[in-house]
């Protein structure tokens, strides 16, 4: 079974940044497919950002130009670097595997599940 720890969130002000981390092992995880995801109080789950096994990225059109997901395989782990917050990005964000051979576009529609406890961001305005 994967396991996953993710963390840097934190409270930031409107414009302000954060770094996120997961690091994951387990069972199963080969590091070829991850993402990150978000859930806010009330709110459907939604994949932020993917990144697949030739490292290409994809992102929803809510963090595109903001945030960059980026990956260490050597050290199982994930990145999310977050730019240009705002109130909308508060959420508790969580970082999963995706099918190993689907591409980054691809993930962004996968139906991701929270290994870990998540992160939690707040922004104030």
């Amino acid at each position: 079974q994967v396991q996953v720890v993710e963390s840097g969130g934190g409270t930031v002000s409107a414009g302000g940044s954060l770094r996120l981390s997961c690091v994951a092992s387990g069972y199963g995880y080969d590091g070829d497919c991850m993402g990150w995801f978000r859930q806010a109080p009330g709110k459907e789950r939604e994949a932020i950002a993917t990144i697949d096994s030739d490292s290409h990225t994809g992102y929803s059109e809510s963090v595109k130009g903001r945030f960059t997901i980026s990956q260490d395989k050597a050290r199982n782990t994930l990145f999310l670097q977050m730019n240009g917050l705002k109130p909308e990005d508060t959420a508790t964000y969580y970082c999963s595997p995706c099918p190993p051979r689907w591409t980054a576009i691809q993930a962004l529609l996968f139906e991701f599940k929270a290994w870990g406890p998540g992160t939690k961001v707040t922004v104030s305005s």
